[in-house]
């Protein structure tokens, strides 16, 4: 499925870096560009792998995943279409890489990073912060999200970054209310946000974030 690091966390969470699958990001010079390969990334190497992930998210907002091309994206990101193939390979190796910049990004802020989404405040302001947060990301990352989704619907309960967040969420839950189920509640609650169903709110019922994060509440005062 993927490959891992397990370093632990303040909270006793395990975090999970990396949510490539086996067989996505195998080309050359992909070891450094998910941080598995041996040593240290080159800084040039590094700005490089970061012109070019920026430059695919911006055409994955303005046109979606399946405009994304490799010439494109060396246009894009001035790069020379060479490098861009050196280093992901083909399209669906970079849009994975693409989701898994994003996911660390999203890890390392309700993992680590400042309070209510970080440590350092009570679990309820978590919660609240790490599901707003949530709304955010997949509303920002929608259309390769239901991509993936589509492909292979069961994946993402599969997935590290699953699994971190099912981990986050369960450990939340457990704080506020000890002696439920927090593990199959975390399931329940994460499944608010499978891509299709969002996708289904935010485009077709054309919602507005702020909308979701208050019926997440909502759903959330249940509990008491």
């Amino acid at each position: 499925m993927s490959r891992t690091r397990r370093p632990q966390t303040d909270d006793g969470s395990v975090r999970l870096l990396t949510l490539l699958p086996t067989g996505h990001g195998t080309g050359p010079g992909t070891g450094a560009a998910t941080g598995s390969g041996p040593g240290a990334e080159r800084a040039d190497a590094a700005r490089n792998r970061r012109r070019i992930l920026d430059a695919t998210a911006r055409i994955v907002a303005e046109k979606g995943p399946d405009a994304v091309t490799m010439n494109q994206v060396a246009h894009a990101s001035g790069i020379g279409v060479g490098t861009v193939y050196r280093r992901f390979g083909d399209v669906s190796q970079l849009l994975w890489a693409l989701l898994d910049d994003r996911e660390r990004q999203f890890q390392e802020a309700y993992m680590s990073g400042p309070p209510p989404l970080g440590p350092g405040a009570p679990a309820e302001e978590r919660l609240d912060a790490f599901l707003d947060a949530l709304v955010d990301r997949v509303a920002e990352q929608r259309a390769i999200l239901l991509a993936a989704h589509s492909a292979a619907p069961r994946a993402r309960y599969h997935s590290g970054a699953y699994q971190v967040m099912h981990t986050h969420v369960a450990m939340l839950l457990s704080r506020i209310r000890p002696g439920d189920d927090s593990a199959l509640l975390a399931h329940l609650l994460l499944g608010s946000f499978s891509p299709d169903l969002m996708h289904h709110l935010t485009v077709e019922r054309s919602l507005p974030a702020e909308r979701i994060k208050a019926g997440v509440r909502q759903l959330l005062a249940l509990r008491a």
